[in-house]
C-alpha cells in the first residue's frame, strides 16, 4: 500500500483526499502557495510545503516544484485531485520515470482519451455510439468551417485537451462560425496550452449522463451507475444526482455495459468517467472521458456505499478490484449542489474574499465537502467552489426535500454565493418532475429576464 501520499491540488478536494489517506493510514503531504498559506488543506495534512507564488502558473501547475516537493518530503505517490496537472500525460509520465506511483492512469491513456479527438475515434473502433463529429484536431477556422457546414447547424466547438467548460462554444449559424472558433481557440490556449480543437453537431434538448467507472491492472472493469449532469451553465455543472430520472433498469444496464466496453477499449485502469448525452428519443451518444475523480463523486458514494478515493489508492497500488458488477447495487437517491462564491445577479462574477462566519447544514442524510472554516480568505485566482452540499434519501423526492433544508440552513457571510439561485432550481416545476435538459438553466435565467 501506498506509505506516503502527496496531494497536488487545493481545496475541498485536498481535504476529501486527506481524509481517505487518514482512515487507511496513509500519510499525507499537502502542497500550497503563498496565496493558500493558510487553507485548510494544509493545516489537516501531516506535513506542508510551499511551491510558488500564487498564480497556478507559478504553483500548483509547476511539475518540477511538486516533484521536488515528493521526493524531499519522502512521499511515494501522488494524487492530483481534479483540474490542474490532473489529466496531463506529461506530468504522470514524469511521475513514472522518478519512480513516484500516479493514482490515476499512465500517461499514453490520458492522452488518448484526454484528446477528445483520440478518444471519439478509439469510441467508434470499439463500437460506441458517438456523436457525428471531427477525427482529427482542427487548428483553423476556415477548414473547421467546411466540416461544420457538411454536418448541420448547430455544431459544438470543443478544446480537444479542455474540460469544465473551457474553450468550448455552440454554433448555431455559419456566419458565427469563425468569431467563435477563435475565441473558443484562444480560450483553450490561455487555459490548457493548446488550442487544438474539435467539432461535432450539438445535440439538442439533451440530458448529460456520465457513467462512473472503476478499472484494476489486471482487466477487471466495472460500472458504479450514472450520474445526471443536465443541470449546467455555460457547460459549467451546478447540480448533479444519482441515479438519474431519466434511465429505467434496462437502458441503464445498457450504458453501464458501454462504459464498461469503452473503459476496456481505452485499455483504462483507476477511476475514470464515461460521459454521454441522452437525447429525447433515448439514443445516447459518447463524448468524452475523464481520467480523474470527478468533483460530483460523492454522489456515486452515496447510492453505492463505495469510498472512491479509497478505491482510486487501492488501485494504484496495485491491488484487484474489490467488488465485481453483481456486488453493486443503487440504493435511494442522491443529490449535490455547488455552492460557488459568485453573484448570479451580476452573471454569476466571481466574489472571493473573507469569511466572515459559515453556518453548515446538518442532519440525516447531509454530507458537506468544504475547504472554508470562518476567517479563512477565499482566494480570487482559483476556482470559485467554495462547497458541495449533498442529500441522500430513500427516493428522489426525500433527497429533493433536505436539499432545500440543507440550502435553507446554509450561511455564509463575507462572500456573495449562489445559494438562493441554487433553491431556486429546485423549486422550478421540470426539476421538481425530473424534466430537464442542458438548456434547463438557461431557460430559468430566460424567464427571470421576462
Amino acid at each position: 500500500m501506498i506509505k506516503k501520499l502527496l496531494i497536488a491540488n487545493r481545496g475541498e478536494i485536498a481535504v476529501r483526499i486527506i481524509r481517505a489517506c487518514r482512515e487507511l493510514g496513509i500519510a499525507t503531504v499537502a502542497v500550497y502557495s503563498k496565496a493558500d498559506k493558510d487553507a485548510l488543506h494544509v493545516k489537516l495534512a501531516d506535513e506542508a510545503v510551499c511551491i510558488g507564488d500564487a498564480p497556478a502558473r507559478e504553483s500548483y501547475l509547476k511539475m518540477e516544484r511538486i516533484l521536488c516537493a515528493t521526493v524531499a518530503s519522502g512521499a511515494d505517490a501522488i494524487h492530483p485531485g481534479f483540474g490542474f496537472l490532473s489529466e496531463n500525460s506529461k506530468f504522470a509520465n514524469l511521475c513514472k520515470r522518478c519512480n513516484i506511483t500516479f493514482v490515476g492512469p499512465e500517461g499514453d491513456i490520458i492522452d488518448r482519451m484526454g484528446d477528445k479527438s483520440a478518444a471519439r475515434n478509439t469510441m467508434a473502433a470499439a463500437g460506441v455510439p458517438v456523436v457525428p463529429g471531427t477525427t482529427q484536431p482542427i487548428f483553423d477556422a476556415e477548414p473547421g468551417k467546411k466540416l461544420a457546414d457538411s454536418f448541420g447547424y448547430p455544431v459544438i466547438i470543443k478544446a480537444s485537451a479542455g474540460g469544465g467548460g473551457k474553450g468550448m462554444r455552440i454554433v448555431r449559424a455559419p456566419e458565427e462560425f469563425v468569431h467563435l472558433f477563435e475565441t473558443a481557440s484562444q480560450e483553450a490556449k490561455n487555459a490548457f496550452g493548446d488550442d487544438s480543437m474539435y467539432i461535432e453537431k450539438y445535440i439538442e434538448h439533451a440530458r448529460h449522463i456520465e457513467f462512473q467507472i472503476l478499472a484494476d491492472n489486471y482487466g477487471n472493469v466495472v460500472h458504479l451507475g450514472e450520474r445526471d449532469c443536465s443541470v449546467q451553465r455555460r457547460h459549467q455543472k451546478m447540480i448533479e444526482e444519482s441515479p438519474s430520472a431519466a434511465l429505467g433498469d434496462t437502458l441503464r444496464r445498457e450504458m453501464g455495459d458501454v462504459a464498461v466496453r469503452a473503459a476496456k477499449a481505452a485499455g483504462y485502469h483507476n477511476a475514470g468517467t464515461i460521459e454521454f448525452l441522452l437525447d429525447r428519443d433515448k439514443n445516447y451518444y459518447f463524448i468524452e472521458m475523464n481520467t480523474r475523480i470527478q468533483v460530483e463523486h460523492g454522489v456515486t458514494e452515496l447510492v453505492t456505499g463505495l469510498d472512491l478515493v479509497k478505491e482510486q489508492l487501492r488501485l494504484a497500488a496495485g491491488e484487484q478490484l474489490c467488488v465485481s458488477q453483481e456486488d453493486i447495487v443503487l440504493r435511494g437517491h442522491a443529490l449535490e449542489c455547488r455552492i460557488n462564491a459568485e453573484c448570479p445577479e451580476r452573471n454569476f462574477l466571481p466574489s472571493p474574499g473573507k469569511i466572515q462566519s459559515i453556518q453548515l447544514p446538518g442532519g440525516n442524510g447531509v454530507r458537506i465537502d468544504t475547504a472554508l472554516y470562518a476567517g479563512y480568505t477565499m482566494p480570487s485566482m482559483y476556482d470559485s467552489l467554495a462547497a458541495k452540499i449533498m442529500t441522500y434519501g430513500r427516493d428522489r423526492k426525500e433527497a429533493i426535500a433536505k436539499m432545500e433544508g440543507a440550502l435553507a440552513e446554509l450561511e455564509i457571510t463575507g462572500i456573495q454565493t449562489n445559494r438562493d439561485f441554487q433553491k431556486r432550481l429546485l423549486a422550478e416545476p421540470e426539476f421538481a418532475a425530473g424534466c430537464i435538459d442542458t438548456g434547463f438553466v438557461e431557460e430559468v435565467l430566460a424567464r427571470k429576464e421576462d
